[in-house]
């Protein structure tokens, strides 16, 4: 259940993400929910159906609420992920976007 990081990321190793088109340095042994936190706190996360904030839950990847675009991908649990060099992330800020298993149509 639970997994080591490699030997060869350290706490001061730093990779580039690209949040929203804009580069973002953050740590290497961070989820790319924590690292969104850390870099842009909780309001700016994801928004509830309603245009409300909404930022991860339990980070743990029980409770569904830390969502986002990943490398194209999306509805991802962010707090499952673990950042890599390059990474394309996009936040689902739009109230306007499709919620998992909603209907377009």
């Amino acid at each position: 259940m639970f997994r080591r990081l490699p030997e060869t990321a350290s706490d001061s190793a730093e990779v580039t993400l690209w949040v929203d088109g804009e580069p973002r340095q953050v740590g290497a042994t961070l989820s790319v929910a924590a690292a969104l936190l850390q870099q842009r706190g909780w309001a700016e996360y994801r928004l509830h159906h309603d245009g409300t904030p909404r930022a991860p839950l339990c980070m743990m990847g029980v409770c569904h609420d830390c969502l986002i675009t990943i490398d194209g991908e999306p509805n991802r649990q962010g707090c499952l992920v673990i950042v890599k060099d390059g990474m394309r992330i996009e936040t689902q800020m739009s109230a306007a976007q499709p919620a998992l298993g909603a209907s377009t149509g």
